[in-house]
This record gives structure tokens, C-alpha cells and sequence, in this order.
């Protein structure tokens, strides 16, 4: 399997694992319940070498709630989006580490109601 879609695949289902209602591909429907996380975009970067896969990849997770008030629970499920992110060591075919992670927390005003919206980027590299 190539990597991206192994990490991507593993990250989707220790996430669902934590109880947290997860999306992938597309955002959730209208009248879906706030909060929600979803995973977005990844991209991969390889290492030249003659007989393996090494590289890295990078992955953007979102964390969306419509009470801007809570930025508590943001906070705590960025927290253990993290934690499940730095607990990844080893897939079926490759080892895990995360190299990089930035995490922010802004308002977004592209609804009618007004969300709180928590970004994560990681950079993994991959063995």
C-alpha cells in the first residue's frame, strides 16, 4: 500500500477509535452535529533510494465546533489528535515519526453560525 494512503488509512480509524465523529474525502453534510474532525489533505514526499520507500508525508487534519465558546474542547481534541499522531510508530508495511506539527485555532466565519476551527499539519517520516 503506498504510504500516504497507510498512514491516512491508520490515523482515520484511531480517530474514530477515540469517539470523535471523523470525516474524510468530503466534508460532512449540512446539519451534520458539531464537533467533527476531518481529515484532509496529505502529500508525500519521497527519499531517492534504489530498493525502498522512505520519505515523508504530511498530513492536515481540521477540527470544526460551532460554539466558539468551547475552545476548550477544541483544544482537547486537537490535544488528542497529537497524541494519537505521536503514538504512531508502526503501520503493516512502515515505521513512523513525527518530525514536525502545527497546530492552530482561529474563527471561522464561512457559515452562518459562527465556528471555531482547529488546524492541524504534520510532517511524518516514514521507514
Amino acid at each position: 500500500m503506498d504510504p500516504q494512503q497507510e498512514l491516512f488509512t491508520e490515523l482515520l480509524l484511531k480517530l474514530k477509535g477515540l469517539g470523535y465523529d471523523v470525516y474524510d474525502t468530503f466534508l460532512p453534510p449540512k446539519g451534520t452535529p458539531y464537533p467533527f474532525i476531518y481529515l484532509a489533505d496529505s502529500q508525500q514526499t519521497d527519499d531517492p533510494n534504489k530498493t525502498a520507500v522512505f520519505g515523508n508525508v504530511f498530513q492536515t487534519i481540521h477540527v470544526w465546533h460551532n460554539n466558539p465558546k468551547q475552545r476548550g474542547t477544541v483544544s482537547k481534541m486537537l490535544l488528542d489528535i497529537k497524541k494519537v499522531c505521536y503514538g504512531m510508530e508502526h503501520t503493516e508495511n512502515f515505521d513512523w515519526f513525527v518530525i514536525n506539527m502545527n497546530q492552530r485555532i482561529l474563527p471561522d466565519n464561512t457559515t452562518n453560525t459562527p465556528l471555531l476551527h482547529g488546524l492541524l499539519e504534520v510532517e511524518f517520516k516514514f521507514s
